[in-house]
């Protein structure tokens, strides 16, 4: 039983200080493999239709075994399943990068990637996990709640974070030292800070679950109110893959593609502030019409890369972009806790990463066969219509927000990450 004094310590007590550096550095990975993997493709093999079908082989590798890994890791628990596909996604990194280089036909680049996606550890998710038992078991109250909520918006926050800073990451080292640097770099971080993650003492053996609440069924995960949420975060990950394989194929029209992902962590600044700004944002800003609003954000600065000349022009464009997705990204993942069915928000929150790494890698393999056929500025028209469907289901958000909980769209609920 928790004793008395518990409920007035604080989350950090519980943790330690080292279990958030050790999370936040163990998911920088899973942000880098698809840019690291489209870079290395399109530097190594000098085709950027090549480098858009192997970051889909990264995405399907994901969307066929993320969930599933989710599903491991409540039945025999973080550590084990953490510890085996940690060792096999570094390799798989590692192997990547040797494959490129080699005499190795295309096809066994795409059969890399894919076992890639597949061995990605799926940290973001269970680090959510992690914390919510730690709450639910340690604190009470008041207190409990508005510790769940802080913690939640931290997690979303260095999702939206990790996300920008994986390609700039990416683009930092293939431009000063070498196209296959990201991927090893991604391979010693995942065998050392996802080993970490799961030896660290606040790893369950196993999920544990509360008697008095149910597991709620499966087919509360394909309510509208939820998948609307699955389909707007996919659009994100269009966004993504879209917008750097375009900036790729702008940049690689004036002889530096290896610096697109430096160009591309300009998108950053603005996105990572205004991620963390979201906990300042007031209670009347409701949550719906946050998502419609920084949506509309992103939009606009999409519809301007197609006329953009220099690489100027492209920095400004990326900056306003930015503005707009750390708020939407983190208004998503907000959404998708609270509409996480009980006990499943471990396989929700899978769900939605797994969701962003698909949509990353179809925007970049449908992007590269555009920009290999038409040139960049074609390509640059995609941001705009994947910025487009997280808009419209933003809208399509509203609407159901109104018939299910009307709150939503004038109040932030006490639920919400």
């Amino acid at each position: 039983m928790t004793d008395a004094s518990a409920p007035q310590s604080s989350l950090l007590h519980h943790t330690g200080f080292s279990y958030f550096v050790i999370a936040f550095v163990a998911r920088l990975p899973f942000a880098m493999m698809v840019v690291g993997v489209l870079t290395l493709a399109v530097s190594a093999r000098q085709s950027l239709s090549l480098g858009g079908l192997t970051s889909a082989a990264v995405g399907l590798g994901t969307a066929c075994f993320g969930p599933l890994l989710g599903a491991a890791s409540d039945r025999f628990g973080q550590r084990a399943v953490l510890l085996i596909v940690g060792a096999a996604n570094g390799i798989a990194l590692a192997l990547f990068a040797w494959i490129a280089y080699s005499p190795a036909p295309d096809a066994a680049m795409l059969a890399c990637a894919f076992l890639i996606g597949a061995t990605a550890p799926q940290v973001s998710p269970l680090s959510r996990s992690r914390l919510v038992t730690i709450i639910a078991e340690k604190m009470r109250g008041v207190r409990r709640d508005r510790v769940f909520n802080a913690t939640m918006a931290y997690e979303s926050a260095a999702d939206e974070t990790v996300f920008v800073i994986g390609p700039f990451v990416v683009g930092v080292l293939a431009s000063f030292l070498a196209p296959w640097a990201p991927l090893v770099a991604a391979a010693v971080i995942t065998v050392v800070f996802v080993s970490a993650f799961a030896l660290h003492p606040t790893a369950p053996r196993r999920q544990t679950r509360s008697h008095d609440r149910p597991t709620g069924p499966v087919s509360q995960l394909f309510r509208p109110t939820l998948l609307v949420v699955v389909v707007g975060i996919l659009g994100v990950g269009l966004f993504f893959g879209s917008t750097l394989t375009g900036l790729t194929a702008f940049m690689d029209e004036r002889g530096v593609p290896e610096q697109a992902g430096v160009l591309y962590g300009v998108m950053g600044i603005g996105s990572a502030a205004f991620a963390l700004g979201v906990a300042f944002f007031p209670a009347r800003f409701a949550l719906a019409w946050r998502w419609v609003a920084f949506g509309g954000v992103i939009l606009a600065g999409t519809i301007a890369l197609p006329f953009v000349s220099t690489i100027g022009q492209m920095a400004w464009a990326l900056a306003l972009i930015g503005i707009g997705v750390g708020p939407t990204l983190v208004t998503q993942y907000s959404f998708g806790a609270e509409r996480s069915p009980v006990g499943r928000s471990a396989t929700v929150m899978t769900i939605l990463g797994s969701a962003v790494i698909v949509g990353q890698s179809i925007g970049a393999a449908v992007t590269g066969e555009v920009a290999q056929r038409a040139g960049a500025q074609a390509s640059l028209i995609l941001p705009a219509v994947s910025a487009g469907i997280v808009v419209l289901c933003a809208f399509a958000n509203v609407v159901l927000s109104r018939r299910t909980s009307p709150t939503l769209l004038s109040t932030v609920p006490s639920a919400r990450p």
